[in-house]
């Protein structure tokens, strides 16, 4: 069964927060779509993700190379970013399918773009800009959000 919920994301550390819980109270081998405008904390939300697996180093936006990859104590995540992709078909020709059967964490920014070529999301992350702020709209199995939900609230 499915569930949304909405939380609150003030500021970017909100967001970093936010991104950190989803990683600390998921699973491994999640696909999480991110969704939103420009600049609404889409990279953000990753960085704060990937520092929850324990990432230090830099987290750069995918914007131009497509794809970067991590680890981080033994998690593998491969982070995307298809804003510029022009045909969904071109992810057949980045090998999207052996990123998806890798068993790693995916995060997808822009997922719409691949839309008839991705799979669907375990979790569907959409960003909203609320004048400074944000409002992050979190979609997936309904025990699933739950346990991020309790573990964002316990550390909030």
């Amino acid at each position: 069964m499915s569930t949304t919920v909405v939380i609150s994301a003030p500021t970017a550390e909100a967001m970093e927060d936010l991104g950190s819980t989803l990683a600390g109270a998921g699973e491994r081998g999640q696909r999480i779509y991110l969704r939103g405008p420009l600049a609404a904390g889409k990279t953000t939300f990753a960085r704060g993700y990937l520092r929850g697996l324990g990432h230090a180093g830099a987290v750069k936006s995918p914007t131009f190379t497509l794809v970067e990859s991590y680890r981080a104590c033994g998690a593998e995540v491969h982070h995307f970013d298809l804003y510029r992709l022009s045909d969904p078909e071109e992810l057949e020709f980045i090998g999207i399918d052996d990123y998806l059967d890798s068993g790693a964490d995916i995060l997808i920014e822009w997922a719409e773009r691949g839309c008839g070529v991705l799979p669907h999301a375990d979790i569907e992350v959409e960003i909203t800009l609320h004048g400074a702020g944000r409002s992050v709209r979190i979609e997936g199995d309904a025990a699933k959000i739950e346990k991020i939900l309790k573990s964002y609230k316990t550390n909030s």
